[in-house]
């Protein structure tokens, strides 16, 4: 993560207090954050599930690269400062580093993801119900790809436009 640091440090830095809120849930922040000092939780649907206080970490990637509103709400924890990217697409297209350590923090909080939801279906492979489902669940991560992004013109309104 400290690669993302450097390539973001030309970007401007904001000091958020703790308790404020970075991004919330299910707003469309529209800009990229790479935490440079200080602490925040990541919450969903008001229940915190991690504290990060890496420097280098980076949020609202999702939103930006999905182009969907906010999965979570990242809070400052303890007064942070974050290097923010308003353009933050522009900013992932400019710097192919920055957009390479952006999807090798994505993947590896996939592999994350995956190697638990492995765990959970080997302990509770035989039960009915929700614990059951599992499966179902690693084969939607295992399977899920993106829509496809097709690039369009002024001639082609029916393409979805890269921006």
């Amino acid at each position: 993560m400290a690669d993302l640091l450097s390539l973001a440090s030309r970007l401007p830095v904001e000091t958020v207090p703790a308790g404020a809120a970075l991004i919330q849930e299910g707003t469309d922040p529209g800009r990229l954050y790479v935490l440079k000092s200080g602490s925040v939780t990541i919450e969903r649907d008001g229940v915190s599930f991690a504290r990060i206080e890496s420097p280098g970490a980076v949020f609202g990637e999702m939103a930006v690269v999905l182009r969907k509103p906010a999965t979570a709400t990242v809070r400052a924890e303890t007064d942070v400062e974050v290097h923010v990217a308003d353009d933050a697409e522009g900013f992932l297209t400019v710097n192919p580093g920055a957009a390479l350590a952006v999807l090798r923090t994505t993947a590896s909080r996939l592999d994350g993801l995956t190697q638990y939801l492995v765990d959970v279906k080997g302990q509770f492979a035989e039960l009915e119900g929700h614990l059951g489902m599992v499966e179902g669940i690693l084969d939607t991560l295992v399977n899920h790809q993106a829509p496809e992004i097709r690039t369009g013109s002024a001639r082609d309104p029916e393409g979805d436009h890269v921006h």
